[in-house]
């Protein structure tokens, strides 16, 4: 199993990188506007990057998911409540994506945002039951998420208390959390640490929010502490509903190891997938040979693997413009501003 968290110390962001090496494919949750850093780990594990999760809409940052479906033709999932314009494939509470022997589980837990999702991560090889959860902006070590920033903010945290008793309490106590803030992101209370991870057992005896049974009490307590909402929060918000930003999107070179397998007639990755359909790239732990997915063709490998339900028409469509295209500096330095309200 591949997992990752790559922190953005500059929001108090945290994004991650979930997949199966052995069969090649990997998703980002959450991605920042910077893709690079998704690009080269790939590249790196010899993983496609074939899905981007979202949590929510954000409002704090812009995200990168057009981005990376346009530099490696990721299908994009978010819940169906969350009223974007971009093609997507739309999530239900309970869903499941296959990512090899990764499952990953859709929450539903509305509150910070109506759309809000966490997703409950199972390593089947090893257990039934998940050993961790992306809580997104629900639960934080030591806090928990601001209820103000799409519906009325009352409202707003009773849907997170609701989402928090309901559905993540209720996991194992040794399930691991891992939230999309730490502590200096404007998206949660004073409580959040800097801490990059916990466990639902530790916050359950120790996140002193958690510790509020009573419905109104919890409510009154949420509002009490609210602090400014981020700068611009509701132009953020609104890029990431809108059309897809796929400006400087592009494909990295060829790894030294990638370049190899090329040159022998193996399996060679790029950040669009595999571009041969012999055997994936030799680990230094193992050789194995699978069979070829190409990302930026979806048909190859069958329909969405969102079960229950199959996906609209419109999931299929990829982003217009596709891979390719100069870097420019200037357009990520104004996105970085509007991010930052300044």
């Amino acid at each position: 199993m591949i997992f990752r968290q790559i922190i953005h110390d500059d929001l108090g962001c945290a994004s991650y990188l979930i997949g199966d090496d052995e069969e090649g494919v990997a998703a980002v949750v959450d991605p920042r506007f910077e893709i690079d850093e998704y690009l080269e780990l790939a590249r790196y594990m010899g993983v496609s990057i074939e899905h981007v999760l979202e949590t929510h809409n954000h409002a704090d940052h812009v995200s990168g998911h057009g981005r990376l479906a346009a530099a490696t033709g990721a299908a994009i999932h978010i819940h169906r409540e969350a009223d974007v314009g971009y093609a997507h494939e739309p999530l239900d509470d309970g869903d499941e994506l296959a990512l090899g022997s990764v499952t990953v589980r859709a929450l539903h837990t509305p509150g910070h945002r109506p759309e809000h999702t966490a997703f409950a991560l199972i390593e089947t090889a090893r257990a039934a039951e998940p050993w961790g959860v992306l809580t997104g902006d629900t639960l934080f070590v030591g806090d928990v998420a601001r209820p103000d920033l799409a519906i009325e903010k009352s409202a707003g945290a009773r849907a997170i208390f609701h989402s928090l008793h309901e559905k993540l309490l209720t996991m194992a106590p040794e399930v691991e959390i891992w939230p999309g803030h730490l502590g200096g992101s404007m998206c949660g209370g004073p409580g959040m640490d800097m801490k990059v991870s916990s466990t639902i057992g530790f916050e359950r005896e120790h996140n002193p929010t958690l510790a509020i049974r009573d419905e109104d009490e919890f409510v009154d307590q949420a509002l009490a502490k609210l602090g400014p909402q981020p700068p611009n929060f509701e132009a953020v918000v609104a890029l990431n509903q809108g059309p897809l930003l796929t400006g400087g999107a592009e494909q990295l070179p060829l790894a030294p190891r990638q370049v190899e397998q090329k040159r022998t007639g193996g399996r060679c990755w790029s950040t669009f997938g595999p571009i041969s359909s012999s055997t994936k790239p030799t680990s230094p732990r193992r050789s194995a040979t699978r069979s070829c997915r190409r990302a930026l063709a979806p048909s190859s490998h069958g329909s969405p693997i969102w079960s229950r339900r199959s996906c609209s028409s419109a999931a299929t469509t990829r982003t217009a413009g596709g891979p390719g295209g100069s870097r420019s500096p200037s357009a990520s330095a104004s996105w970085a501003a509007t991010c930052t309200g300044a």
